[in-house]
């Protein structure tokens, strides 16, 4: 059994340490996101992206972290999360100069009510958006601003050495071996009717609200994590998956209320 749990869990060992949830991960709240969508938003995301999903949509931007131009080294790292020291709100503390996820929301909503931006802006803006609202609903994209959303806490998970941010993107997700349709129509079946209208706020202060006192809960007692640590938090990973894509489709479902259909260019 040991066996089998390394192999699954040596993925994520290497990952980027600003990354997010991993690529199981975002592609879980994508699809998830995709069962709320309103049939405007739906129309609006087809002409946008054409056959491409929301869960294939998802990884683009860590996708194209890789890419050497500058927007991608430079200007778009700081957009996967916020920095809200422990006893502060991100009110309080703001973005920023360079900005943060919240800031890159504003840009890439801006971009999509533009009736004039470019297609390939569009696509730009909205895999983006699918992206961040993902990333804000793990819990260590909201820093702290002392270790690097938990990059800096070395752990070992079952006896492998990794950091809390890694088990978070990926290990305790990956652990569990199961695709990420598989993980959707888990999830999809335990959503329930009041949990859809208590958890699809729109409202980004709400999501990092919420994963700053979960942040501050998830720091283990221990550096060495195993069956307890994956037993208590298990059911916190499932509710901010079903949140991540409950809110992405909230987000868009705002976005493109009453919004004009086909109003992209093809340039």
């Amino acid at each position: 059994m040991f066996v089998h749990l390394a192999i699954a869990i040596l993925g994520f060992l290497g990952s980027s340490p600003a990354m997010a949830w991993g690529k199981t991960g975002h592609r879980i709240t994508g699809a998830i996101a995709d069962h709320y969508l309103s049939s405007r938003a739906r129309t609006e995301i087809n002409h946008i992206l054409g056959t491409e999903s929301l869960a294939e949509a998802s990884n683009w931007p860590d996708f194209m972290r890789s890419s050497t131009d500058p927007f991608w080294q430079k200007t778009a790292s700081p957009y996967h999360y916020v920095t809200v020291p422990k006893g502060k709100t991100y009110s309080e503390v703001g973005a920023p100069s360079e900005g943060d996820a919240v800031t890159a929301l504003r840009r890439f909503s801006a971009t999509l009510r533009n009736p004039k931006a470019p297609r390939a802006d569009k696509q730009l803006a909205l895999r983006f958006i699918v992206h961040i609202v993902g990333d804000l609903q793990q819990p260590l994209h909201t820093g702290n601003g002392v270790d690097h959303g938990g990059n800096e806490v070395p752990v070992t998970l079952f006896g492998l050495k990794t950091n809390l941010h890694s088990v978070w993107d990926s290990g305790l997700i990956d652990q569990e071996q199961l695709s990420y349709s598989e993980w959707t129509q888990y999830l999809l079946a335990k959503i329930k009717p009041q949990q859809v209208v208590g958890w699809s706020s729109p409202n980004s202060l709400v999501w990092i609200a919420e994963s700053t006192i979960l942040r501050d809960a998830i720091y283990p007692s221990t550096p060495n994590l195993s069956y307890a640590y994956t037993f208590q938090n298990h059911a916190i990973i499932e509710q901010q998956l079903e949140k991540g894509g409950l809110r992405i489709a909230a987000y868009l479902n705002r976005l493109f209320v009453a919004r004009p259909k086909h109003h992209t260019t093809s340039r």
